[in-house]
C-alpha cells in the first residue's frame, strides 16, 4: 500500500480523474455517511460535494488529506490534523479514515492506520487522537483494537454530536535479538524480568541492538552481558516476534525480536559484573525451564508460545 497526498492542481483544484475515484469511494460508504450526516443525502453523493468537503478540509491549518492505493487502485483515504485548534491538546489528530466499501474486511483499515501513525512517529509526535460518534460502535471497537483508549467525551466542533475521544501513544520501533540456550536434556534457561508497563515475565537472555549491529551479533552480546557465557554460538533461527513494552530509556517501544537458539551445558550465570548488568535491566532472577513446566507455567513467557515452538524446533 503508497500512502500519497492528495495531489491538486495549480489552481488547488482536484484533478478530475482522481476526483471521480474519491466521489466513488465516499458513495461506497453509505451507512458511515448516514451516520455522521456530512452530506444531505448519503444515497446521492455526488463528485462537487466530495470536492467542497475536501476543501473544507485542507482549509484548516496543518491539515492534510492523504490517499492510499494497492496496486494503482485508491483504497481508502486519511484526513489528518498536525495540531489541533485547542492549544492545550499537544497531538495530531486523524480526523477521517475511510476505506473503500469493497475493500473493507481485508486489512486495510489496520495498515492504512499503521502508516499514518508511523508518519506522525517520524515527526517526533508522541501520540496520536481521534473522536468517534457514540452512534458508530464498529468504529469503536475497529479503533480500540488497534491499542486507542477513549480519554474523554464531548461534543464535536462541526454540529455538535457527541463523541469519544481516543488516544495511542506512539510507540518507537526497536530491534532487539535473543537466544534460547537449550541444555543436554532439551530445558532452556530463562531470566525473570520485571517491566513497568508488562510486568513480570520470563525470556531468554537477549536486548536492543546497537546500531548497525545485526541480530546475531546483538544477541550473542546480550548473552555475554547476562549470563557471563563467553563460550556459545549463535545457532537456527527459532522465530521471530513483536510486541509492545515500556524500555528504561527508550520508552514505549514496539519491538521486534529473532531469537536464535543454541545448546550448551547447563549451568549457572557467572562474572565479577553480572549484579550491575541484571540490576540495570531489572532481572529479578534466573532457572532452567523444562518443556512440561513451560506449558504449566502462570507467569507471562515471552514469546507466549515458547514451549510450542520449542517443541517444533525439535521436530524440525
Amino acid at each position: 500500500m503508497i500512502l500519497a497526498p492528495l495531489p491538486l492542481t495549480p489552481d488547488r483544484d482536484i484533478p478530475a480523474p482522481v476526483l471521480t475515484e474519491l466521489a466513488a469511494l465516499y458513495a461506497a460508504n453509505r451507512e458511515f455517511h448516514a451516520l455522521n450526516g456530512d452530506f444531505p443525502d448519503p444515497d446521492d453523493v455526488r463528485p462537487e460535494q466530495v470536492a467542497a468537503a475536501l476543501a473544507d478540509d485542507l482549509a484548516e491549518p496543518d491539515a492534510e488529506v492523504l490517499l492510499a492505493r494497492s496496486q494503482g487502485r485508491l483504497v481508502g483515504i486519511v484526513i489528518t490534523l498536525a495540531h489541533h485548534p485547542d492549544p492545550a491538546d499537544p497531538d495530531p489528530w486523524i480526523g477521517l479514515l475511510m476505506v473503500d466499501a469493497d475493500s473493507q474486511r481485508q486489512g486495510y483499515g489496520r495498515r492504512l492506520a499503521s502508516l499514518v501513525e508511523d508518519r506522525f512517529r517520524t515527526a517526533g509526535r508522541a501520540a496520536v487522537r481521534l473522536a468517534v460518534l457514540d452512534t458508530n460502535p464498529e468504529a469503536l471497537a475497529f479503533w480500540t483494537a488497534l491499542g486507542y483508549e477513549v480519554i474523554d467525551h464531548r461534543a464535536d466542533r462541526a454540529l455538535g454530536r457527541p463523541c469519544a475521544v481516543l488516544r495511542k501513544p506512539l510507540r518507537t520501533p526497536r530491534r532487539a535479538a535473543r537466544v534460547a540456550v537449550l541444555d543436554p536434556e532439551g530445558a532452556v534457561f530463562l531470566l525473570r524480568y520485571d517491566n513497568v508497563e508488562v510486568g513480570v515475565h520470563w525470556a531468554m537472555p537477549g536486548g536492543g541492538l546497537e546500531p548497525h549491529e545485526s541480530p546475531v551479533e546483538g544477541a550473542l552480546r546480550e548473552l555475554r552481558e547476562e549470563t557471563g557465557w563467553t563460550d556459545l554460538a549463535a545457532g537456527p533461527l527459532l522465530c521471530t516476534w513483536e510486541h509492545d513494552f515500556t524500555h528504561a530509556c527508550a520508552g514505549p517501544v514496539h519491538q521486534h525480536e529473532h531469537i536464535y537458539v543454541t545448546h550448551g551445558p547447563r549451568r549457572e550465570p557467572t562474572g565479577a559484573h553480572l549484579a550491575a548488568a541484571h540490576a540495570e535491566d531489572l532481572i529479578l532472577t534466573w532457572r532452567w525451564w523444562t518443556r512440561k513446566e513451560l506449558r504449566s507455567a502462570t507467569e507471562a513467557m515471552w514469546p507466549p508460545d515458547l514451549a510450542h515452538r520449542l517443541d517444533a524446533f525439535d521436530g524440525a
